[in-house]
């Protein structure tokens, strides 16, 4: 159950309008009860006419300060209503102004006070043909009905300030979603662009180091290396486009020029860094009897390339083994060894490597630990062979 809102977020500002019309209102209703004894009182009790005219005037007055103080200001204006039936207007409009408030003991004693007065003046007013039984319920009826319609007018406000309540909170919810959705794609981004280009530009930075630090190098050694440095870039941008073609589902263009990567094209990228100069020992006794789910490949693969890129950053030219185990009922287990020592490469690390890396295997319910073992660096993961 909902908590029931501050009377100054449910009350409607009066402006001059709402007051205007309100106190048109007020006028209507003691003219319609002062109209039964006006003549007789302006002919045969003109001190009683005199009186009745101030009070209502002052009823007028006073009722201005309704929500002010509301149940004084209801309180005082039934006492004046007691002798004036010109004070019948600003009365009710007090008395209704107190029943939305929607506190049960507010309304009964101002009801009650309503009462009382409108009996009081029905009695003490020179009215003709006064029935004493009916006039107490017709003064019962009204009194009840008016405080009935303030009730109504007061849960009405409520209803309508919850359904605009929930609507804004269903609006600021739905904004919080789109921004955690907008920061779930970034971090998405993130993780493809660091996988796919940290291991090309790793490679570039090899290249064109060890091309700067080679002077003995003819034309056209200088042009080989400069060719491979070329066909990295263009490796590069080949798979960034891949990345932003997947990403990008609503892009009315051709299709990605190629595929994610699979568990399949692990042996490819091992044969890939052998030749570029990274002695692997690779080892895969994966139970391939049934196909690697495309998901959880993707994720293996990218582990390796990101160790790869590793060990060419930080020990070029050591050992490096990798080993993969596991079946369908076991799930994939991962290790990834290399040695610390080595000369690094000058590339510069992001850091974000090894954290995107655990964010995509905790995404597919697995785990990614690192540790150090002696003077080697082991990082394993475990992945569920179906996420």
């Amino acid at each position: 159950m909902e908590p029931r809102p501050a009377l100054s977020e449910t009350q409607p500002k009066l402006t001059w309008v709402s007051q205007a019309w309100r106190y048109a209102l007020a006028i209507a209703i003691s003219a319609a009860v002062w109209q039964t004894v006006a003549v007789i009182e302006w002919r045969d009790h003109p001190g009683f006419f005199v009186v009745e005219l101030v009070l209502g005037c002052a009823a007028f007055v006073l009722v201005w300060f309704r929500r002010r103080a509301p149940v004084p200001v209801a309180l005082a204006i039934a006492a004046m209503s007691a002798l004036s039936g010109v004070a019948a207007g600003p009365a009710t409009l007090a008395a209704v102004s107190v029943a939305t408030r929607r506190n049960f003991w507010q309304v009964v004693a101002v009801g009650a006070a309503n009462f009382v007065a409108a009996q009081t003046y029905t009695t003490i007013a020179p009215i003709e043909d006064n029935d004493p039984v009916i006039t107490t319920l017709v003064n019962f009826a009204v009194n009840t009905g008016m405080m009935g319609w303030g009730l109504y007018i007061g849960s009405r406000r409520e209803v309508i300030w919850n359904l605009r309540n929930r609507a804004e909170r269903a609006e600021r919810e739905q904004e919080l979603r789109v921004a955690q959705a907008r920061l779930t794609e970034r971090a998405q981004i993130a993780r493809e662009m660091h996988d796919v280009l940290a291991h090309r530009i790793t490679q570039v930075s090899m290249h064109a180091g060890a091309l700067a630090f080679r002077e003995d190098l003819d034309g056209h050694r200088l042009r080989e290396g400069l060719g491979q440095i070329q066909g990295q870039a263009n490796e590069a941008l080949h798979e960034l486009r891949g990345v932003l073609g997947v990403l990008r589902e609503d892009d009315p263009g051709p299709p990605a020029a190629r595929p994610q990567p699979t568990y399949d094209d692990i042996p490819a990228l091992v044969a890939e860094a052998r030749s570029l100069g990274l002695d692997i020992a690779w080892s895969d006794e994966v139970d391939t009897s049934v196909p690697v789910p495309v998901a959880t490949g993707r994720t293996v693969f990218r582990i390796v390339q990101e160790g790869i890129t590793n060990a060419r950053k930080h020990a070029p030219g050591s050992v490096m083994a990798i080993r993969s185990t596991g079946d369908p009922d076991a799930g994939i287990t991962l290790v990834l060894a290399n040695p610390l020592e080595g000369v690094p490469t000058g590339a510069p690390g992001s850091g974000l490597g090894l954290v995107g890396l655990r964010e995509r295997a905790e995404l597919r319910g697995g785990r990614i630990d690192q540790r150090t073992d002696g003077s080697t660096f082991v990082l394993e993961a475990w992945l569920p062979w179906s996420a």
